[in-house]
């Protein structure tokens, strides 16, 4: 059964009122839930962006949470508006890959539009006010048709080159780290890390381990590689962003 937590993930930012619109629809309903911005920095329709952020953070959260996820520069055309549910948890977002990383099993149900839904504002009109009819207690079925045919564009997975590793960059964070595909267990102790042919070294333990303003590699928190400078921003350096070659 849902639980008493609403997350939130768009690209709405904070400088205008979405966001606010977005949560008076959600407290329209009396269900009482905790909201958690997750994020509202994601890039203006970055879609691989948010399916990142929302892999790596959804199972942290309590079995029952409700996911509002919203980055959908579709909005207003034929894109299908979607709930679903995997592992006890609930998604509501619309049909353009986001909803990418959930399990197989996954139960996808699409919502209706409502006649006087904003052709641009889906996330406050459609969305939110689904979310919250979950949140209550609202089965999937309820809320909208079951489907068997999501829009799936999973992220980019490594593949193995000989005795290397070959993935990509597939996230830079806010402190311009190179967020890559490689899994931190399929890299060998002492085996030197390639970002768009710049060697970065062998894999290290923190940031602390290298000089100020010197690139480092290591296993990130998601346990993937990741590549930084000390007190600086890698993506700035290295002058390479989301696609660039990794290499392990």
């Amino acid at each position: 059964m849902p639980g008493d937590i609403i997350t939130l993930l768009t690209d709405f930012g904070t400088a205008d009122s979405y966001v606010a619109e977005v949560k008076a629809a959600l407290l329209a309903q009396p269900h009482g839930a905790t909201l958690v911005d997750i994020t509202h920095q994601v890039a203006p329709g970055d879609i691989r962006a948010g399916q990142y952020i929302l892999s790596r953070v959804w199972r942290r959260f309590p079995g029952g949470t409700v996911h509002l996820v919203v980055v959908d520069p579709g909005v207003g055309t034929r894109r299908r508006a979607l709930a679903a549910e995997a592992d006890g948890h609930y998604f509501v977002a619309p049909d353009n890959g986001l909803l990418s990383s959930l399990p197989e099993t996954t139960r996808f149900v699409e919502l209706p539009i409502p006649p006087g839904a904003a052709p641009t504002f889906h996330a406050r009109d459609v969305f939110a006010p689904a979310a919250a009819q979950i949140a209550i207690g609202t089965a999937l079925t309820h809320v909208g048709r079951l489907i068997t045919d999501p829009y799936r564009s999973p992220l980019p997975t490594p593949r193995v080159d000989g005795l290397t590793v070959v993935g990509e960059v597939i996230y830079v964070d806010r402190f311009g780290s190179l967020i890559s595909n490689l899994p931190g267990e399929q890299v060998a102790p002492g085996v030197r890390i390639r970002v768009a042919g710049t060697d970065v070294g062998s894999l290290r333990r923190t940031y602390g381990d290298v000089e100020p303003g010197q690139l480092l590699a290591y296993v990130g928190s998601d346990g993937s590689v990741e590549v930084a400078v000390r007190g600086g921003s890698a993506a700035r350096l290295l002058g390479v962003g989301v696609g660039a070659e990794v290499r392990a």
